[in-house]
């Protein structure tokens, strides 16, 4: 097998994001999505037990695999991380899980990062067999890089000792050169987890500036430039062919490991998703 894929290669197996309210976004882009497709569901603040597992019923009726995320520092007790994943597994959806610590400064209960869930035990008494962990190829706003690496070696080893398959789901960036140096550090540290590199879907490109500046990501411009779009122009909308040709132009499977992409859809699922379709026609 060619060890460099091409661009529309690397979307043989791709993931989405959606949120508890994107359900009937879901379903308007359903026919573009191949089946099987992981859609992760988000665990954000201004959502409740009922709307991320209505999200994940979703996904499962329309023939996809749901990874609903886990956010430790939203977790009041040990009794609400089990009520969510009883849950879960009561609707089949509990197999797949991405565990983050997430946005809250101070933990509203007794898990302060996502390793503490990760070692807690309760994951896999619920039926969780396959977990995603976070990595920030450009960095955290909030955290420093000694301590993100630390945490991805430490959450690494516990998924290790558990013998709990995982994979690493990164968040977005922009510049190709940043993720494949991040991603040979990774490999140097002797972490073999899959790759999934979080790719900005199809957007305005006002948007995604705003979503880059809340999670820190550098979109200077010589990194708009290289990703293909203009900050003069912040009325248009921005696909990531260019990112996706070069990250396939640089990607090496026996340098750099088993690397997809996860597409964050900032609720445009739909374009996203035809986007995505067309693109896949490339060869």
């Amino acid at each position: 097998m060619n060890a460099h894929p091409t661009a529309a290669g690397l979307l043989q197996d791709f993931s989405l994001e959606m949120t508890g309210k994107d359900v009937e976004k879901l379903e308007a882009a359903r026919d573009s999505i191949p089946p099987g497709t992981r859609i992760n569901v988000t665990f954000l603040g201004n959502e409740d037990l009922e709307m991320r597992l209505n999200a994940a019923r979703a996904v499962l009726r329309l023939g996809f695999t749901p990874v609903p995320h886990i956010s430790a520092r939203r977790l009041h007790s040990p009794a609400m991380l089990e009520e969510f994943l009883g849950a879960l597994q009561a609707e089949g959806a509990s197999r797949d899980v991405f565990v983050v610590g997430g946005d809250p400064a101070i933990p509203v209960g007794p898990y302060g990062e996502s390793l503490a869930v990760i070692r807690s035990g309760i994951l896999e008494r619920f039926g969780v067999e396959h977990v995603g962990i976070s990595g920030y190829p450009e960095g955290h706003p909030d955290i420093s890089n000694r301590a993100l690496w630390t945490a991805l070696e430490a959450k690494s080893a516990a998924l290790q000792a558990q013998n709990l398959p995982g994979v690493i789901l990164t968040q977005f960036g922009f510049d190709v050169d940043a993720v494949i140096a991040w991603v040979e550090a990774v490999r140097a540290r002797g972490i073999d987890l899959p790759i999934r590199i979080g790719v900005p879907g199809v957007a305005g490109v006002k948007r995604l500036l705003s979503y880059a500046a809340r999670f820190g990501v550098g979109a200077s411009a010589g990194i708009a430039k290289k990703y293909g779009f203009s900050l003069t122009n912040l009325l248009g909308t921005a696909g990531p062919d260019t990112f996706l040709r070069a990250l396939a132009e640089r990607y090496d499977r026996e340098m750099h490991g088993e690397l997809q992409l996860h597409f964050y859809t900032f609720g445009g699922l739909k374009a996203t998703s035809d986007w995505i379709a067309d693109f896949r026609l490339e060869r």
